[in-house]
Parts: structure tokens; sequence; C-alpha cells
């Protein structure tokens, strides 16, 4: 004990010390908040129930209105195969009586969506907060006791198989299906989000309940609340309506098999009697994970400007360049509409500007420009109804908020936007196609360097020599 006594006596300074130094820490501002960082502000308060359903909860006192939004992180990449536009049909079922839609609109003052991509599942529900019990027993409703008689699969998919007839009717529709087909083959991202005639007169009952049951399940998805509800309040309401939600055995994780490099040949799809082709050359481009995401939506307008400056002597009907991002991958997609006896030369003029985003430098005027242009699709993005509810969902899934984007696009330089390019376009694999009266079309891009293939019919030119299979790019 004296040993001790006389170690603590000699030891004075580093006391005081601590003393200050926690003192000083006390008066000095907090940091910010976890949450805050990851979802942005303001933060949500979260919670979880039983069967692994999350909550992202914020009570705005005072608001009369109060917003839900439900993202199931399943959508149709999971579709089975040969049966595109599973995800969709399940999504129809959800909601089948459009009565339900105009209640909500008349009578609680609010509205009914609901969303599916390649991703998620989307539902966003809104009305007065004096009615939130009514909107979580809509909501409960939907994905509890969901209706799959014979009767109702039946009504269901005749509407969704009318609905892709009249897609396919028109051409640039069916263009953007071809290049993402063309481009990735039978991955996910190349099936059609909608289904096809043929694929969804596939889809029987069973398949629909089946991915209800794998798919649809509390453990695997988020709900956000946002109005004048108070949590307290909330959580009673979600456990009573939405604790018998059953959990899922398993989440589907995302293991897909890597697509081969598209084929180098143009496809022709023959629709006859058009005077005006639809043109579409794809690339791989960014996942919406990717370290380097926001160099693609300034590519993507880098490319419009200097793709429609190419194109201006040939006064195209149309001319437009995107990105596209998923969970795993994403695309940039060149298009335009164009009379078929300059399809030729439109498509050599696609393949020179790729070359040439790989190459040729970014000038700071031009990224000045196509970061304006991102900067204000951000906005827009922003100024949505469910913006708040999307970037707390997005902070989740993808680790990114608005902010963080802005930011990331504030930061990005010439020499990020040319890096991202040389890795993106340098010996990119092209998926092109054209969709117009083949008859017209075959001499005109018979000259083509690498060659064509007519939809549905053997290839008109020497398939070039098969490549090894590599890995999704990037």
């Amino acid at each position: 004990m004296k040993r001790q006594f006389l170690q603590l006596k000699t030891r004075p300074a580093r006391a005081t010390f601590v003393a200050v130094f926690l003192l000083v820490s006390l008066c000095l501002p907090a940091p910010a908040n976890v949450a805050a960082q990851n979802f942005g502000s303001p933060a949500p308060r979260r919670e979880q129930l039983l069967n692994g359903l999350r909550l992202l909860l914020l009570h705005r006192p005072g608001d009369a209105q109060v917003s839900l939004k439900l993202r199931i992180n399943s959508g149709g990449a999971f579709d089975l195969a040969g049966k595109e536009g599973l995800a969709m049909l399940l999504t129809d079922a959800l909601f089948p009586d459009p009565g339900t839609r105009q209640y909500v609109t008349d009578e609680l003052n609010g509205r009914l969506e609901v969303n599916t991509s390649y991703d998620s599942v989307e539902i966003a529900l809104s009305g007065k907060a004096t009615d939130f019990e009514r909107l979580a027993e809509i909501l409960r409703n939907a994905l509890l006791q969901m209706r799959l008689a014979p009767e109702d699969v039946a009504r269901l998919r005749d509407e969704r198989i009318k609905a892709a007839r009249d897609a396919n009717a028109k051409p640039a529709t069916l263009a953007d299906r071809a290049v993402a087909a063309r481009l990735y083959g039978t991955y996910p991202y190349g099936r059609a989000l909608e289904g096809t005639p043929e694929s969804l007169a596939r889809i029987d009952r069973f398949d629909l309940m089946l991915a209800r049951d794998r798919f649809l399940i509390p453990n695997n998805s988020t709900l956000t609340l946002i109005g004048g509800v108070e949590a307290p309040r909330a959580l009673r309401v979600f456990r009573q309506f939405l604790g018998s939600w059953r959990k899922g055995e398993t989440i589907a994780p995302y293991t897909f098999r890597q697509p081969d490099a598209p084929d180098a040949r143009t496809l022709i799809v023959n629709l006859p009697g058009t005077n005006e082709v639809e043109i579409r050359l794809a690339i791989r481009g960014l996942s919406r994970t990717d370290r380097d995401r926001a160099a693609a939506p300034v590519l993507a307008a880098l490319a419009r400007e200097r793709w429609a400056a190419a194109l201006k002597e040939l006064q195209p009907g149309s001319t437009f360049a995107r990105h596209d991002a998923h969970y795993l991958s994403g695309e940039l997609i060149l298009g335009a509409t164009v009379p078929g006896r300059v399809a030729a030369q439109t498509l050599e003029a696609a393949r020179t500007l790729i070359k040439g985003l790989a190459a040729s430098p970014v000038s700071a005027a031009e990224l000045d420009k196509a970061r304006s242009v991102a900067l204000a699709a951000t906005g827009e993005r922003k100024a949505l109804p469910d913006a708040l509810a999307d970037e707390w969902l997005d902070a989740i899934v993808y680790k990114s908020t608005f902010a963080e984007e802005e930011r990331a696009l504030s930061a990005l330089t010439p020499a990020d936007v040319q890096r991202v390019a040389a890795r993106l376009f340098t010996d990119a694999k092209v998926a092109s196609i054209v969709v117009g009266d083949a008859a017209q079309l075959r001499n005109e891009l018979a000259r083509l360097s690498g060659g064509i293939e007519e939809a549905g019919a053997k290839a008109t030119a020497t398939p070039p020599a098969s490549e090894p299979k590599t890995p999704n790019r990037p």
C-alpha cells in the first residue's frame, strides 16, 4: 500500500493532465452522429422487428401527413431463367385492385406507387397522419394476404402479356431491350425486366408462390416512416400489422455467372416498313457500389455532347447517351434515330467516339459542363417526394448519400475522368444493334468491319474468333 501511495503521489502532473483533457473534451462539440454520417441529415431512429424488418423512423411534429416506403432488396435480377417478368408480375399481385389506389388518393389524401427494378421492389404509401393505422393495414394486406388464386394469376398474366406486346411495337423499346440482351446475354441485366409475351406465358401460379416466399421477406427489407407519427405509435402499429410477416429462411445471394463478352457483329432486328432506324451501342459500365461511380454520370454527359456533335450533319431524329447503374454492374448506352441510309455511318461514328473517350484528354471546360449536368440530375432526385427515404435506403444498400455524391462529383478532376474513361473504354467490347427494315439495311451495313447478324436468321458474315470468358467489367 505504501508503494502504491508513493506512485500516485509522484504522478500529480499526469492526473491533472487527464482531468483537464476530459474537461476540455466535454466542452468541445460532439462528433457527428454515426447515423447522420451514414444517412445524411436529418438522421432517422433505427429499430428492428423480431422478424428482421428494419425500421427507419423520423417524427415531424405538426406534420399532417405521413409517408411510408418499403424497399425489398430483391428484384428482377432473380427472375427464373426463361421466365423474365416474374418480379413484375409478382408486384402486380400486391395491389391488383385499381380501387385501392383510388381509395388512398381520394379518401386518405395520399398516394400509392409500386416500382420494380433489377435490384429491388419498392412500395411508396402516404396519407394523412390520422389514418396511419389504415395505411399500415393496406401494406399488411398486400404483403400477407396476396391473392394468387388461379383466376387472379391468369388475369394479371394476360394484362402483363398485353402490355409486353404493346411495348414490343415501339422501335425504341425494342432497341433498348435488344442491346441489353446483346451486351449481357443471359446475365440478369440482359433480360427484359417487364418480360416478353413468351416468357410471361411460361409463368404459373406456383412460380409466383415460390417467388413470394423466397424474395418478399422482411429480413431482406427496410421500411421508412417520415411524418406526423411518433415513434411509440409507429412501433406499436408495425408490430401489430407486420410482426406476423414471415421471416425468410435465407436471403438469396447475388451469385450469378459472369457474362461472356458480347458478339462483335452488329445485330439487325427486323421491323419491316420503317424508313428510320433505331441504333444502339452499349458497353459495360460502373455499378452503384463501384469506387469510381461518381465519374459515370459525368462520362455519360460528356459522351452525350460529343455524340450530338458527331451526328450533327446527319440530322438525326434524336440522340442520347446515358449510364444505367445497378447493384452489380452498369452500362453506357449510345442511341440515335436516323435514316436507314446513314446507319453504317452512324455506327462507325459511335465506335470512333468510344475510342476517343478512352484516348483523348478531357478539357476543364468539358468537365465543368458535364459535371453541372450530373449535379443537376442529383438535384432533381433530391426534389422528389421520397428523396429523404431514398437517401436512407441507398445508404444501406449502396453506401452512398446525396451529399457524398455531390462531394465526389465536385472533387472530380480531368485526370480522374480520363482514368475512368480509359478503364472502361480501352479495348471495350461493344454491343451494337440496328432496328429497322432488314431488307433495306443488309447492303448498307454489309461493309461494317465487325460483320452483321440478323435476329432469327443465320449470320451473314463470318463470326469472329471465340474469346476466353472474362469477368464482368468492372
